[in-house]
């Protein structure tokens, strides 16, 4: 019988990719956060403006659009707070970095 060749072409390495950079990596995670913190609080202050609207407010639309206000606006304060705090694992928390 005759000997079997292998037809299939030689597997080359696999391309290297440099890793994401830390503060990269850093920054994707704070923007998961604060869009996945904004859709979770926004929807809560909706649904709390629709239970009050309907209980208190006879079915008047104001108190869903209050409430989803509050809901993006407490999001939006907890992200930017986070986006301005930076990286703080080498500072002390609650100190001021006055910078020359």
């Amino acid at each position: 019988m005759s000997s079997t060749t292998s037809t299939t072409p030689s597997s080359s390495p696999p391309i290297a990719r440099p890793s994401k950079p830390a503060s990269e990596a850093l920054l994707n995670e704070k923007w998961d956060h604060a869009i996945s913190s904004m859709l979770i609080r926004s929807t809560l202050g909706l649904s709390f403006g629709v239970i009050f609207s309907v209980l208190l407010f006879k079915r008047r639309a104001w108190p869903a659009w209050v409430g989803l206000g509050f809901g993006a606006g407490r999001a939006w304060e907890e992200a930017d707070a986070t986006f301005k705090k930076g990286d703080t694992a080498n500072r002390k928390e609650g100190l001021r970095v006055i910078r020359p």
